[in-house]
């Protein structure tokens, strides 16, 4: 169980496409993307969401694909539920993470490990899109087609064994993350695509129990 629970926190990366028309952002096009997402982000209380994760393995030539639900809800409740080849389900909910792995239950607690709770951190940031002034990471922007992209690097030494990149897309529109992408130490990442999402719906606090 506890493989399953570092996999997932090693998958956790929201988007793998490749941006061959990929600019870079100059400063007055950065300042008015954060500033569309910070608004964007400060409204969202809740969020309700489809995804698709695609697990990216250099010796593998299919990437694994898995798919769920993800529901969000402020300050920092948090539930990822697989429901595709397999149920298992991860809940962020007072400085713990609740882990059902087909009816098997089991708690870890965040505040025993400083890169759990960093990640977790992370996770609940690129959810709400709200990351840019996370003083750990050194952060690059570009532009591509009815597309921003922002490329956070680690400057911690211990988060980058477990993350060399993270890449958040976002919808130029909308200024709310479509795609996550986690590349890994090694050349091998991870993708979630975000579809079906709905915005400040009512979420029970029933769900967020696992």
């Amino acid at each position: 169980m506890k493989a399953k629970l570092y996999l997932f926190l090693l998958l956790l990366n929201i988007g793998n496409t490749a941006f061959a028309q990929e600019q870079k952002m100059t400063d007055s096009e950065i300042a008015s993307f954060k500033q569309d997402v910070n608004v964007v982000s400060k409204k969202i209380k809740s969020l309700t969401t489809d995804f698709i994760q695609y697990k990216h393995l250099d010796f593998l030539s299919k990437d694994i694909e898995t798919s769920g639900k993800m529901n969000f809800k402020e300050p920092g409740l948090l539930q990822w539920q697989y429901k595709k080849p397999y149920n298992y389900s991860i809940v962020f909910k007072n400085g713990k993470i609740l882990i059902n792995d087909e009816g098997k239950k089991s708690a870890v607690d965040i505040g025993n490990s400083k890169i759990f709770g960093r990640i977790n951190k992370l996770i609940i940031g690129s959810v709400s899109g709200n990351m840019f002034d996370d003083k750990e990471f050194s952060i690059s922007y570009f532009k591509s087609k009815g597309q921003n992209i922002a490329k956070f690097i680690p400057k911690d030494a211990t988060l980058k064994k477990y993350i060399k990149q993270i890449e958040l897309t976002f919808d130029k529109e909308e200024a709310t993350v479509v795609q996550v992408k986690l590349l890994e130490s090694s050349e091998d990442y991870t993708r979630i695509v975000l579809k079906n999402k709905v915005i400040n719906a009512k979420i029970d606090d029933s769900i967020f129990t696992n």
